[in-house]
């Protein structure tokens, strides 16, 4: 699955490189691309931003496959617009929702929650709405004429409750141990903070932000 995603990503960018009426270019990446990392680490840091990349190692250790395949055509994307010159930002998802979004898509959203558990106890299991992360896409390109460069986080509900976790079960169709365990509090315990103030900044209608801590 990696290498499908890595060949994918180096054929649009090379695409993109060779058009010459394309300058710049909105890549979406995953923010499974940033949060899968080893708090063993001395360079361990609670909060998870634009500069947070998943662990290769860690991934493969814990089969991530869909994480390990969106960092690394990230990756390779970053590469060929350097290589060629061409203007490139990445918006790194949430799980993406929506009026039947998720059963449209099941492959995708499966795929994204291998280690749902864990992300719902360590405080990175969020959401974004399909509506917003689109209007996230078009505010990030038409600010790269000026200031937007790099990455984005986007998401726009972190589920931290088990109501919360219950209700995205629910919505997507999938047991809900799959997702909370057998927990029966309504609160966590979290290890990670997740921050999108950086897209907040240049969305004129921006998505719940939360700081940077």
């Amino acid at each position: 699955m990696a290498e499908i995603e890595v060949r994918a990503a180096e054929n649009v960018m090379e695409a993109c490189a060779r058009t010459p009426s394309i300058t710049r270019c909105v890549f979406t990446s995953s923010l499974s691309a940033c949060v899968w990392q080893d708090n063993s680490q001395s360079d361990f840091t609670p909060v998870i931003n634009h500069a947070s990349w998943s662990t290769e190692s860690f991934c493969i250790e814990k089969k991530l496959w869909y994480a390990l395949g969106k960092m690394r055509a990230e990756k390779a994307a970053w590469r060929i617009s350097n290589e060629r010159g061409l203007k490139l930002t990445t918006i790194c998802p949430a799980l993406i929702t929506g009026p039947e979004f998720c059963h449209r898509n099941p492959t995708a959203t499966i795929a994204y929650l291998k280690g749902a558990q864990e992300m719902y106890s360590q405080g990175f299991l969020a959401s974004v709405d399909v509506t917003k992360l689109a209007e996230a896409h078009a505010s990030v390109f038409k600010a790269m004429n000026n200031e937007a460069s790099g990455r984005y986080i986007c998401f726009d509900h972190v589920i931290d409750t088990h109501s919360e976790a219950e209700k995205l079960a629910k919505d997507i169709g999938m047991p809900k141990e799959k997702i909370c365990g057998d927990a029966s509090n309504n609160s966590s315990i979290h290890r990670f903070e997740l921050s999108n103030e950086k897209l907040c900044r240049i969305m004129s209608r921006p998505l719940r932000c939360y700081s940077e801590y």
